[in-house]
């Protein structure tokens, strides 16, 4: 996505989790979040979404998007 490689698994066994990896030459800097067992930290975000998706006009990608801070 502009230049930046993304991977993405989706495997059984696998639950929710997202690393992003920083770096340069010698050196890197990794930031990793596990969800546990379920996925329900997600679930706020997904009932969010369904709450607000009457008031979006045009396409809508991320949650930022959708939340007020």
């Amino acid at each position: 996505m502009n230049g930046v490689k993304v991977h993405s698994v989706r495997l059984p066994g696998y639950v929710i989790y997202v690393e992003t990896v920083f770096g340069l030459k010698d050196e890197r800097l990794t930031i990793r979040h596990d969800s546990g067992t379920g996925a329900e930290p997600y679930v706020n975000g997904v009932l969010l979404a369904i709450e607000k998706v009457n008031t979006f006009t045009g396409l809508k990608r991320g949650l930022d998007t959708v939340m007020e801070f």
